[in-house]
């Protein structure tokens, strides 16, 4: 493997939640979370009706440029794509008297990714059933000018992985998250909406490896503007973002001493539509996210088209 091959691959390293790029002598490298940023920027607080909903996420990363660990582009050729299908399926019980909800859902995803070169093309490409995603616990309370959840959940290692492969889809890890969910009302008619969500996530020893990932904070969020329409659809316009930050180190004897300071950030901004079907309990949305300042990563653009449906 080259110099500047190795380099493409220890920046590459894990991104996404089903997606860990590890390669022969740089498979120790940790540069991104396993939550898909941006997929909660919207209603990030408001829970589905009552009964079941089911929700698809068709998610588009696209990466071509390499930050070090102080945000300067690294003169490599190379480039990492990911596409993620998340199918979710949420329950929330009958609302109580006071308006709280119970919830559970479950994240089944599937994915494709490829790391390339323009030296020596394709590095790594992975496909197929990747790291699922569950919420036992979710607490939260649809209100008059207030929306907010708070909930527990896990990822598990679900996805194909194997120390040193080119072919994972999955992390290889246990993952704790804590999150939580805010969505505000500001206006009559709810046309002005401010919405943010957060997760910490937990990671445990990947196995094969000798190596537990950084701890990782993430953040989404998303202004809208509800458009005059009719009842049959309710429009909506506005900016979205998404920010990830590294908060701990990575530790374990299999982590490359040169990569022990590195602590990934991303950060991004862009836009959003959304369309909501009252009478048919749907929802559709298309958000842009574009990339800038990241550290220890590559940095790139998402598109991300979402869809849910009561049950």
């Amino acid at each position: 493997m080259t110099a500047r091959l190795r380099k493409v691959a220890r920046i590459a390293g894990r991104v996404g939640v089903t997606c860990s790029l590890l390669l022969p002598n740089s498979a120790r490298a940790q540069n991104r979370g396993v939550y898909p940023l941006g997929m909660t920027a919207l209603n990030a607080g408001s829970l589905p009706d009552s009964g079941w909903t089911y929700a698809n996420q068709l998610l588009y990363y696209t990466r071509d440029q390499a930050k070090n660990n102080n945000g300067n582009t690294e003169p490599v050729t190379g480039g990492h794509v990911v596409l993620m299908d998340m199918n979710t399926f949420t329950w929330v019980n009958h609302r109580s008297t006071d308006g709280v909800h119970f919830a559970a859902s479950a994240t089944l995803p599937f994915a494709r990714n490829s790391l390339t070169s323009d030296v020596e093309g394709p590095i790594n490409k992975g496909s197929g059933f990747a790291d699922s995603y569950y919420l036992p616990l979710i607490l939260g309370r649809n209100g008059h000018d207030v929306d907010a959840r708070v909930q527990y959940g896990f990822l598990a290692p679900t996805g194909r992985f194997r120390a040193g492969a080119n072919d994972n889809v999955g992390s290889g890890y246990w993952t704790h998250a804590l999150s939580s969910g805010q969505t505000l009302h500001l206006s009559r008619g709810r046309r002005l909406t401010v919405s943010a969500f957060e997760m910490y996530e937990i990671h445990t020893w990947q196995r094969g490896t000798n190596i537990r990932p950084g701890d990782t904070f993430d953040l989404d969020g998303s202004l809208m503007v509800k458009l005059p329409t009719g009842d049959a659809a309710q429009l909506a316009i506005g900016a979205v973002g998404y920010f990830q930050r590294q908060t701990t180190a990575r530790s374990g004897s299999g982590v490359p001493p040169e990569t022990i300071g590195d602590r990934y950030a991303v950060q991004a901004a862009g836009a959003a539509l959304s369309a909501a079907f009252p009478k048919q309990r749907a929802n559709v949305a298309v958000k842009y996210f574009s990339e800038f300042a990241n550290r220890s990563t590559f940095e790139g653009y998402s598109l991300q088209i979402f869809a849910s449906l009561a049950l």
